[in-house]
């Protein structure tokens, strides 16, 4: 059992940057694709940004078209722990943000391990 616990979020201005952090508790962390999702009030919940794993330490990454070029998604194994940068943030990115985790690619939502979330808010 993955559990995945994420902090930071926040209150934030148009234009202004983020961080988000989600830990995990799996000791084979680096063998997980990783994920952000977010959901914001009244509509589904949407793919933001993954992260395979990668024996070689070569790493890809994939983006909503939404949020390329705002957004980087980054890992750091050895702290078991997967970011992501917020960055030209507007208003419609404001959501509850929820990392992911599994075995397998993660962006099509069927992930098995899920973060609590973290509400971004982003003031115009």
């Amino acid at each position: 059992q993955v559990q995945l616990v994420q902090s930071g979020g926040g209150l934030v201005q148009a234009g202004g940057s983020l961080r988000l952090s989600c830990a995990a508790s799996e000791r084979t962390f680096s063998r997980y694709y990783m994920g952000w999702f977010r959901q914001a009030p009244g509509k589904e919940r949407e793919f933001v940004a993954a992260i395979n794993w990668s024996a070689s330490s070569i790493y890809y990454t994939y983006y909503a078209d939404s949020v390329k070029g705002r957004v980087t998604i980054s890992r750091d194994n050895a702290k078991n722990t997967v970011y992501l940068q917020l960055n030209s943030l507007k208003p419609e990115d404001t959501a509850v943000y929820y990392c992911a985790a599994d075995q397998r690619n993660v962006m099509y939502g069927n992930a098995a391990y899920w973060g609590q979330g973290t509400q971004v808010t982003v003031s115009s």
